[in-house]
């Protein structure tokens, strides 16, 4: 019964974002070391092209310094261009911008989340063989001041139920019932705002998105605007990068934690109703039983 108390659902949600928190720090730390690595090699190109260059470089000088066709030299004809050497992740660091890291940070809280109610959404977690069994015995011996006590030390939502009803035990079966419905719908409402931070994640990574997408727009209507002469393509691309991969990005977090926040509320509805009804086959011998009449002083 320890070891249940130790890794009870709410020590298991620290648990959960500790995990989370880990795969975000490994994740960025790969992202800079990818971002590292790519620099390098940029940096190891420009190095090796002075020597790959020096021979057509003294050819040219042989030729004589003549100018181009239009009246330029050839470096005064070298047009800037998009980089195309570029890791992945250093490309989406790029595209995404600062909304796409909060899609990210919400992702990690959507798996912690999800791992979170899958492995506390189990009927073993909410109605425990164990305690079925034994609670049933100490009612069949009558103990039931054992059974209070067995229900109590249990954290799970049979045992939370069971135990408030057992509380309100002496006052008659239908003060009895209505303690464990009011304990029932306590623990409803606590797994109810749990379960709602998935739903609050699919509904805002999307806004998220949507403030990506606006902010790329911003950004590429800035180049035309600053822009003398028709601007390049490749630089209004980078706004439009922005705008496109922040709206993915916001779509991808948003569609596993809708499709999750339903079947989870689906899963908790049905645990719950099956642990009401175990509830009330154990505590249905004390059906009728009535609140015990005031003792009255003798005259």
């Amino acid at each position: 019964m320890s070891a249940r108390l130790v890794l009870g659902p709410k020590k298991l949600h620290g648990w959960y974002v500790a995990l989370g928190l880990s795969l975000l720090l490994g994740l960025v730390t790969t992202l800079l070391a990818s971002q590292a690595a790519a620099q390098e090699e940029k940096n190891a190109e420009k190095a090796a092209a002075p020597a790959v260059d020096a021979e057509p470089a003294e050819a040219e000088a042989a030729e004589g310094d003549a100018p181009a066709e239009g009246g330029g030299t050839k470096e005064a004809a070298k047009v800037e261009g998009p980089q195309t050497d570029k890791n992945l992740l250093v490309w989406l660091h790029e595209a995404s911008g600062p909304f796409g890291y909060c899609i990210l940070a919400e992702s990690f809280v959507l798996i912690a989340m999800l791992s979170m109610c899958i492995m506390q959404f189990r009927r073993e977690n909410f109605m425990p063989t164990a305690l079925i069994e034994a609670f049933d015995q100490r009612l069949q011996a009558k103990d039931y001041q054992g059974a209070y006590e067995l229900a109590k030390k249990d954290d799970s939502f049979l045992g939370k139920i069971l135990a408030g009803f057992m509380s309100k035990l002496s006052k008659g079966y239908d003060e009895a019932m209505e303690g464990m419905q009011e304990v029932a719908e306590d623990e409803t409402l606590a797994l109810d705002h749990k379960v709602s931070i998935i739903s609050l994640v699919g509904t805002t990574a999307p806004m998220l998105g949507l403030l990506g997408t606006v902010q790329g727009m911003v950004q590429a209507f800035a180049v035309i605007a600053a822009s003398t002469e028709s601007p390049k393509p490749w630089k209004l691309a980078e706004g439009i990068n922005m705008a496109l991969v922040t709206t993915l990005e916001g779509l991808v977090v948003a569609i596993p934690a809708i499709i999750g926040f339903s079947l989870i509320k689906n899963r908790q509805a049905r645990l719950q109703y099956d642990a009401g009804n175990v509830a009330e086959g154990l505590v249905s011998r004390f059906a009728g039983m009535k609140r015990p009449a005031p003792a009255t002083a003798e005259a």
